[in-house]
């Protein structure tokens, strides 16, 4: 058996890949292709966290733009995070994948909140823990989420799965052909050429914690080939 490159990581899904191609709500193809891969790596003695978007649902920023209260507006997105992070739990534990949610703004019935040190028992055990709910507080992306939740667990890589794209490019590859594919960039080049990879309040976290981020698209049979270290995608790290 193959030895993964990786022991604890952290997988980014925004909103938009569980909707897959219907553009909005969940596919529940993708989530049940998503699972079966995530159940794949977990035999593998791999601890995996998930931080799960919620665009499909929601679209803060957006709302902002049309006059809605900024702070309103991402704690709606914070909600739509948590309805996804229920969807790929009922997903998991459907093929035996012990899981937990931890939401970062409290709600009982539905999820654990969120403790660094629970989390990182769970993980100890085998189980999966999405974290949902962002950070808790508005004016912060659940890309910022990702790169905050895993300095915390000391995830040693984070795995940004896209629905649309399998890389990083110069430009929006959906739009230009001929844009640019990048196989290795550092979080200063992510950050001065503008790359929309991720905001810079979380590639800034992610460069001062020394975490490693990998881009890739959420094709079946991915997420086991980054973790096993084949490499896909473009790998980002360094400063």
């Amino acid at each position: 058996m193959s030895k993964p490159a990786y022991k604890r990581v952290i997988i980014k899904l925004s909103g938009e890949a569980l909707a897959g191609n219907q553009g909005f709500g969940i596919d529940q193809e993708v989530i049940e292709s998503i699972a079966s891969q995530i159940k794949e790596v977990i035999d593998y003695g791999v601890q995996v966290a998930i931080v799960v978007g919620g665009g499909n649902i929601w679209r803060g920023a957006q709302a902002n733009k049309n006059g809605m209260d900024r702070a309103t507006a991402d704690y709606m997105g914070m909600l739509a995070t948590v309805i996804n992070a229920l969807a790929l739990q009922d997903a998991l534990e459907r093929q035996d994948v012990v899981t937990r949610v931890q939401t970062a703004l409290e709600m009982q019935q539905v999820a654990e909140p969120y403790i660094r040190r629970r989390a990182l028992r769970h993980l100890e055990k085998g189980r999966v823990v999405i974290f949902a709910g962002g950070t808790g507080n508005p004016y912060f992306s659940t890309d910022t989420t990702a790169a905050l939740r895993a300095a915390e667990i000391e995830a040693e890589v984070i795995l940004l799965a896209k629905g649309k794209v399998d890389a990083v490019y110069s430009e929006d590859p959906l739009e230009n052909p001929n844009a640019k594919k990048f196989s290795e960039l550092n979080y200063i080049e992510v950050i001065n050429k503008g790359l929309g990879v991720m905001d810079s309040t979380a590639a800034s976290l992610c460069m001062d914690n020394e975490i490693k981020l990998i881009v890739f698209g959420l094709n079946l049979g991915n997420i086991k080939k980054v973790i096993m270290g084949e490499k896909i995608g473009t790998m980002i790290g360094g400063g």
